[in-house]
């Protein structure tokens, strides 16, 4: 231990923190893509029209059963190849989260959403409220605010994934932590921060979970 340096973490904080902004936003736009995306899943499924409702449920079904890294393989090399050109590395991951991350939220908000009393429903349909108005007015913010600790476990989840974004060759923070440690010689301090970062945030987040459940229940 007394040879390690931590003077190198100090001189590649610049670097470092551009490599957490892009994981951070990545996280940030991929949550609220995913929830809305999510949201309109839940929907379809729960919808009367089977078709739509088996439609839904097959994409959520399939997405549920590939991992991540290889919709992110599926949006960086074969999408550019349908379309004729590249969309390049931050858009392919960016479509790939929130699309892989739909298929979750999709079932977080579908029990949200069967969650709310059947009475609620009831009571909207006897004011006249068309079935849009009843979910936007009266069963999705109901929904939204029971679900709220699993949304943001999601999330929680979903920043630890942005590590793979290097198969595409972005620089989130884990990739530019890798680089300083290869560069620097300096593998067992960059890693040891990383995790510490990593950590940090993770544990704020399940923190934030635990909060929202405690006021949840009082």
């Amino acid at each position: 231990m007394s040879d390690l340096d931590f003077d190198v973490i100090v001189a590649s904080l610049p670097f470092l923190w551009q490599g957490l902004q892009l994981s951070l936003l990545l996280t940030l736009l991929a949550v609220v893509g995913g929830i809305v995306l999510g949201t309109l899943l839940a929907l379809a499924r729960l919808s009367g029209f089977l078709p739509l409702s088996l439609l839904a449920a097959t994409y959520v079904n399939l997405i549920r059963s590939v991992p991540l890294i290889l919709v992110i393989f599926w949006f960086y090399f074969l999408v550019p190849l349908v379309l004729g050109r590249p969309i390049g590395g931050f858009y392919s991951a960016l479509i790939a989260f929130v699309l892989f991350e739909a298929a979750y939220y999709s079932e977080i908000m579908r029990a949200g959403i069967q969650s709310v009393k059947r009475g609620q429903t009831h009571a909207g349909q006897a004011s006249g409220l068309s079935y849009w108005q009843i979910q936007r007015h009266v069963v999705l913010p109901q929904a939204f605010r029971n679900m709220v600790p699993i949304l943001v476990t999601q999330g929680i989840i979903l920043f630890q994934d942005t590590s793979l974004v290097f198969v595409v060759s972005l620089r989130d923070f884990m990739t530019a932590s890798s680089i300083v440690a290869r560069t620097e010689g300096r593998l067992v301090e960059m890693y040891l921060f990383a995790a510490l970062v990593y950590f940090a945030i993770c544990f704020s987040g399940s923190m934030l979970v635990k909060h929202l459940k405690s006021g949840k229940v009082a």
